[in-house]
């Protein structure tokens, strides 16, 4: 650069000597000429005398190129914006460039998007460190008709499920960052139970990390389709997780009646109406399950040896019989600690093969037992989680002032009313169009009730992995 601004003295110099009168043009103008925009002002008006060498004959070209008006390799630059010509003194002509000024203002709109993008974005982040997120409990119920269970898949958009809801909900209610969508695991996140493809529930617990918003509950709910609903929101310890935490689980099982008729009834009689005598023994076999009992026979993939098949049943009852649509239908519950998957199902599969005469009695101990037994499973539609159960969280950190015990009996009316207006339709309206029971019950002439298999014969060598598989997969009836 320094070499070009002494070139550019020695032409001014010499323009000042050949053409004292265009100088001074250029200089009442504030041209300078000195400059290269000055210089190259000034066009052969006069005849010039013959250069005295041959740097003095391209001094022309090279001015020119300096003053920004050609490129080095001759041809004329292509402007960028607008030339102004200026009549100077002399009728000399000054040709200036000036940028365009839409140009000009279209990249200063251009520059301040982007640094206003830039400082949304950092606010966003700053803002989101500063609104610290809280470890809480949502009380879920959902009818589990036309999703494929609770648990999302992620990556994977052919199968929808109720969490894939519940996110969507979450990200659009704005009490967790976008972003946590994609990572569940950044809002530590744990479903109770992770239920199976149909399966409804009337209190799944889920437990997460998000920022306690304004009217919480009922913004999530707005982003929730009819089906799926949060019923509850209750703080709960930084290293709650609900499925850990969990003491018991309760489901219920929503079946039509005429599934305990003997098996010389019709097993389509809409009519049909559970006596007295027949709950008593339905309920009578029921109560067999209670305590602890070796459940190899009520799964797959474990042998009778495996610790892990042994459970805990509290309680397992049936309900008075109640009249929907003009077919009677009860209510079978059972609580215990865990339940492995498919549990449930065969549990209430075994009782109504007993009930209508297919299977004895003594079936019931002998399935517990290290043989191995054909146990029938009743069909999917109809269960539902019904509660799960914290009572040593709560004993613990219930009354402790700053936490509330994980109980719901304050809102048990619009738990009920969910019941009423999702589950319970969707139960009784698809069995009676898709009729699942009957169809169910005209197979169970083909199980061997008196068929078994010595515990010798049994498949013990199952992997530790495949173990976990299962248990991770069917906890609280996750599978089922």
């Amino acid at each position: 650069m320094g070499g070009i601004c002494y070139m550019l003295r020695c032409a001014g110099q010499r323009l000042a000597t050949l053409y004292p009168g265009a100088v001074a043009a250029a200089g009442r103008t504030g041209t300078g000429i000195g400059s290269c925009r000055g210089i190259a002002a000034v066009p052969p008006l006069w005849p010039l005398p013959a250069p005295s060498s041959r740097a003095e004959a391209a001094l022309p070209h090279r001015l020119l190129e300096a003053a920004g008006t050609v490129g080095r390799a001759g041809a004329p630059r292509q402007p960028q914006g607008s030339m102004a010509t200026a009549l100077l003194d002399g009728g000399v002509k000054e040709t200036e460039f000036r940028p365009n000024q839409e140009e000009r203002k279209r990249k200063q709109v251009s520059g301040e998007n982007q640094q206003a993008g830039k400082r949304l974005k950092e606010e966003a982040e700053e803002q989101s460190k500063k609104r610290p997120k809280r470890k809480v409990v949502l009380l879920l119920a959902y009818s589990g008709k036309g999703y494929h269970g609770m648990q999302r898949n992620v990556g994977s958009s052919q199968f929808k499920t109720i969490e894939d809801e519940l996110v969507k909900a979450l990200v659009k209610a704005e009490c967790i960052p976008e972003n946590h969508g994609d990572d569940m695991r950044k809002m530590s996140f744990q479903r109770c139970a992770r239920t199976d493809k149909g399966v409804s529930a009337a209190g799944q617990i889920v437990s997460l990390k998000l920022w306690l918003i304004d009217n919480l509950v009922d913004k999530i709910n707005e982003h929730l389709p009819p089906g799926i609903k949060i019923l509850g929101l209750k703080r709960v310890t930084g290293r709650f997780n609900s499925k850990n935490t969990c003491d018991a689980r309760t489901y219920f099982y929503m079946l039509p009646t005429f599934a305990f008729a003997h098996k010389d009834h019709d097993s389509q009689d809409k009519g049909y109406r559970l006596s007295s005598e027949a709950l008593s023994h339905v309920n009578r076999l029921l109560a067999s399950y209670k305590g602890t009992h070796n459940f190899h026979n009520f799964t797959s993939g474990k042998g009778p040896r495996d610790p892990s098949a042994k459970r805990y049943i509290m309680e397992m009852y049936c309900e008075e019989p109640f009249v929907r649509q003009g077919m009677e239908f009860a209510v079978l519950k059972v609580k215990g600690q865990s339940f492995m998957m498919h549990q449930i199902r065969k549990m209430i599969g075994l009782v109504i093969a007993v009930v209508r005469g297919y299977a004895a009695e003594s079936i019931m101990v002998r399935s517990w037992g290290e043989e191995k037994v054909d146990v029938p499973k009743a069909p999917g539609l109809g269960l539902v989680l019904d509660t799960v159960h914290f009572e040593k969280y709560n004993n613990r950190f219930g009354n402790d002032g700053v936490h509330e015990a994980l109980e719901w009996h304050d809102i048990e009316e619009q738990i009920m009313g969910f019941k009423e207006d999702y589950i319970y339709p969707t139960i009784v309206k698809t069995e009676i169009e898709e009729q699942s029971m009957a169809s169910w019950l005209s197979t169970l002439p083909i199980h061997d009730f008196s068929a078994t298999a010595s515990g010798d014969q049994l498949n013990e060598n199952h992997s530790e992995k495949t173990s976990a598989d299962l248990d991770e997969g069917s906890d609280g009836g996750d599978s089922d």
